[in-house]
This record gives C-alpha cells, sequence and structure tokens, in this order.
C-alpha cells in the first residue's frame, strides 16, 4: 500500500514537472501566440498553517508560522487572454505541528505535576523552493489580474523548536483520548522536503511602481519528516500547508507591446 501510494505520489510531481517545462519550451519556441520577454524580481511575506499527516494520528490543531523571501517570475507568452509565466521563490518558511491534549469530553488534560493543562508545539525550519507555472487572466500592464498556479516545491531542513510546559517521564497518559506520544522524543530525520504546491490569487500592476499579488496556497508534501520502513513507528509524517501571502514584484526587463 505504502508503494502504491509513493508511486502515485511521484507521477503527480513528475506530470507537474512536465507541465512547467512545457511553459519553459514555449518561452524559448515562442511559437504560439504573442511573445514576452518579461522578467520581475521581488519579495514575498505571510503566514503558514501547518499540520503533520501522523499515521498513527496525532491530535493537532493548526501550527502558525511565517514566510517570507524572494520572488521571481519570467513571463513568457500571452496566449489568447491567458498570460502565461514560470514563478520561482526562495523561501525561509517556519512549519511544524501544534497539539491539542484533550481528554475523551474534549477538555484540555491536566499535567499531575504541574497542574497545567498540557501544551506542545515543534516548530521545523525550512529553506523553501517552489517553482511554478503561472497562468493568469486580466489587465496585463495595468489594473487587476486573477491567476493560478502549481508545480513542485522542495525544501531544505534548517533547525527545530519545541515549546511545551511537560517532560516526556511526567506526561499524563491516563486522561489523553489520544496516546501516541513518540514523536516527543524524535527528531526530524529526513533533512529534505518535497512536494505538490497550488496556490490562486488577484495581482494589482501600478505601471512604473510594481505588482501586488495576494494568494492563497496550498501545499502537500510527498515526503515525510521521520523515516516510514516496517521498522519505523510512524507511517506517514508528510507536511501540509496552507500559505497566505503577499507579494511584491518589480520589472527588470520588459516587452513593448
Amino acid at each position: 500500500m505504502k508503494h502504491l501510494v509513493y508511486c502515485t505520489a511521484c507521477r503527480m510531481l513528475r506530470s507537474l514537472v512536465m507541465l512547467l517545462l512545457l511553459v519553459v519550451a514555449t518561452a524559448t519556441q515562442a511559437q504560439v501566440g504573442e511573445h514576452r520577454n518579461d522578467f520581475s524580481l521581488g519579495f514575498n511575506g505571510g503566514v503558514t498553517f501547518n499540520s503533520i499527516g501522523f499515521q498513527p494520528t496525532v491530535s493537532q490543531g493548526m501550527h502558525k508560522g511565517f514566510s517570507g523571501g524572494l520572488s521571481m517570475r519570467y513571463v513568457c507568452e500571452k496566449y489568447f487572454k491567458t498570460i502565461c509565466s514560470v514563478m520561482a521563490e526562495v523561501n525561509y518558511t517556519q512549519l511544524g505541528w501544534e497539539e491539542d491534549i484533550l481528554n475523551p469530553q474534549e477538555q484540555p488534560v491536566i499535567n499531575p505535576v504541574t497542574g497545567q493543562a498540557e501544551e506542545y508545539k515543534r516548530t521545523i525550519s525550512y529553506v523553501q523552493l517552489p517553482i511554478m507555472a503561472h497562468l493568469a487572466w486580466g489587465r496585463e500592464r495595468s489594473g487587476v489580474q486573477f491567476f493560478v498556479q502549481a508545480g513542485p516545491q522542495f525544501g531544505l531542513y534548517l533547525s527545530e523548536s519545541t515549546t511545551t510546559n511537560f517532560t516526556y517521564e511526567t506526561r499524563n497518559v491516563t486522561d489523553r483520548s489520544n496516546k501516541v506520544s513518540e514523536q516527543y522524543l524524535m527528531s526530524v530525520e529526513n533533512k529534505f522536503d518535497y512536494g505538490i504546491a497550488a496556490g490562486l490569487g488577484m495581482e494589482y500592476s501600478i505601471p512604473s511602481v510594481g505588482h501586488f499579488l495576494l494568494e492563497g496556497r496550498y501545499y502537500y508534501g510527498l515526503g515525510n519528516i521521520y523515516d516510514n520502513t516496517k521498522r519505523d513507528y510512524f507511517g506517514k509524517s508528510n507536511h501540509q500547508t496552507i500559505h497566505v501571502k503577499l507579494t511584491y514584484l518589480f520589472d527588470i526587463t520588459k516587452t513593448k507591446i
């Protein structure tokens, strides 16, 4: 079953890479549509809402973190009313998980040593590189566009930190509705992350000022933070992220139209 899921995920990733290569090929050949050679550079920033797809399940809320970095876009063609581009970013991103430690009545679990409701949050920091095919419709140079984009995303682990008010030895196991706790003693084992990112949003362009993009994006990790062989505890431990971000781009080169 794991092999089947892995093969399906790999096929999805290959399909997105092929889509991206197709857009790039169109940029170089420019056989169809109106050729563009617009390159923009800028920066982005926003918030992430992340959870980990643990199997066995770990009860969680959404881990809130920061994401921000450099953005680049190359507009290669306008095909009828569709503006075709390649979008890439290099971001510092905080992911992780925040647990809902509750009893069967969905009330907070009280630690017997501290007398406080138990809390646990793990923050995992990455350098992330999404590379996406970007399709837009609307005003090309001045005004509003709506866009969708999708493509592969890669991440390199930087560090991790834990915020908690109990220790593994003093945790309240008796009252928990979800008793999975092996993750407390486990650091991230797989330092390279990869998956599929897709988003949609709105862009507002002002001549001589730049482009402002507001986007909602979803990332589904195809890799796991922990090993998942038959000897390992977790069969799955992938990132699942919602990004809300604002991007500013200014033009470096622009095609005369």
